[in-house]
């Protein structure tokens, strides 16, 4: 394991909107601590503390300590939730960790050798990253800090799915395990991106040739009956002179 996480936490007895906005406001973030075979406990963190924190993806893909009154427990993080329009943490989830019992948590993927792989060096691809973390299930003792992919051998038009993904000893793929090999990251020509816009302007011009075709053809046919009417006149007018 790499850097390791200590979180500072006091109990809380106050529950409810009002007593967590009283919290924000005094520099506090509510949290709670459940799983494992304690109870689910509410907890208060520093705020300033968490923010020096949540912006490393191992923050939550690493297990972390917390400490309360002076007794550490082993967690993992399930849930963060921010503020919408400022840098604010509003609430954190924290599962216990036990050494014996398997973990579900999200693992980053780290892509490395793209610049370098035959469909973007040679061929001109392009990279699409279909997913940026997966599910993981293990042990706590066999968790890594990543998932990591090479696509140094990737040529142009290929893909690479779930069950391509390198694990290490003692750690599966839930989706995998139902039956979902989903694509990862694939390398794709950029032309496959303009053929989109292009049909789209064919369809658009075929869409208004055909009133306009309609609109000649009528117009041809209203003016059939415009020369008939036409001729007869004339044809009058010379029966007229004659008389």
């Amino acid at each position: 394991m790499g850097k390791t996480f200590e979180v500072g936490a006091e109990p809380r007895d106050d529950q409810g909107k009002g007593a967590s906005r009283r919290l924000r406001h005094s520099g506090k973030v509510p949290a709670i601590l459940y799983g494992g075979k304690g109870e689910a406990s509410n907890l208060t963190l520093n705020h300033l503390s968490l923010l020096t924190m949540i912006d490393d993806e191992r923050f939550y893909s690493t297990i972390i300590s917390v400490k309360v009154n002076g007794k550490a427990e082993q967690a993992i993080v399930k849930d963060v939730q921010m503020h919408p329009a400022k840098t604010q943490v509003l609430h954190v989830d924290l599962q216990r960790v036990l050494a014996d019992h398997p973990i579900r948590i999200h693992l980053p993927i780290h892509f490395v050798n793209a610049a370098t792989s035959p469909g973007v060096k040679v061929q001109g691809g392009i990279v699409s990253h279909l997913k940026s973390d997966v599910e993981i299930v293990c042990l706590p003792k066999d968790l890594p800090e990543a998932l990591t992919v090479d696509m140094g051998n990737m040529s142009l038009n290929e893909t690479i799915f779930l069950k391509d993904i390198p694990l290490p000893a003692g750690v599966t793929i839930p989706e995998l395990a139902k039956g979902r090999d989903i694509p990862v990251v694939s390398i794709h020509s950029p032309r496959a991106e303009e053929a989109e816009p292009v049909a789209a302007e064919a369809a658009v011009a075929a869409a208004t040739a055909v009133p306009a075709a309609a609109g000649a053809d009528a117009k041809k046919e209203g003016a059939a009956p415009a020369a008939a009417a036409d001729a007869k006149k004339e044809g009058a007018k010379k029966e007229g002179t004659k008389k």
